[in-house]
């Protein structure tokens, strides 16, 4: 089946091209989505009239999508969940697990936004890509931990140690500290 694009689809195509399809997919998925119409002259014709009015609508929502990403960017969430001792999930970290975390964390993202590459079935850092827009998307880091603390102690090790250079003025700063004590 030969469907119009409305809007980027990954591994598809972009606006306004016309791309051939399953037929279960055009009828499950892009068309009550509105992510595409069917290729049929009189389609072609209203799509060509109405497609400044998409691609500038599309151009907003990206742009919005982006100033979004900035902010979002370098965002870690905490997933608290039963492991063995091995540190196997006694079931798996979910995409509506991570949409319900990056909400609380302040953004509202859907479950369909989260895209989980490999199941998550394993403590510690996980990175994820959240679509914001299909043409903007943001990396994400899951830290998948037993309890809180745990969470906390995982952070901090995946944080990059301070670089010597960095060091040098805060140990300056404390033995400028500790000499005026002394005076």
């Amino acid at each position: 089946m030969d469907v119009i694009l409305l809007e980027r689809v990954e591994n598809l195509g972009q606006m306004g091209e016309v791309v051939k399809v399953r037929a279960g997919f055009a009828r499950n998925f892009l068309l009550p989505k509105k992510k595409a119409l069917r290729a049929t002259k009189e389609n072609l014709s209203h799509f060509e009239t109405r497609r400044a009015q998409l691609e500038a609508a599309n151009l907003k929502r990206r742009d919005e999508a982006q100033s979004v990403a900035v902010k979002m960017e370098g965002l870690s969430v905490t997933a608290i969940r039963q492991a063995g001792e091995s540190g196997q999930l006694y079931g798996s970290v979910s995409p509506k697990d991570v949409a319900d975390a990056v909400t609380a964390g302040g953004f509202t993202v859907e479950r369909t936004q989260v895209l989980i590459d490999q199941p998550i079935k394993t403590l510690g850092l996980h990175t994820v890509r959240v679509a914001l827009h299909p043409e903007v998307s943001v990396k994400v880091t899951v830290n998948v931990a037993q309890s809180v603390e745990e969470a906390a102690a995982q952070a901090r090790a995946a944080a990059p140690a301070p670089t010597a250079a960095a060091a040098e003025p805060a140990a300056a700063e404390e033995d400028a500290a500790e000499e005026e004590t002394e005076a």
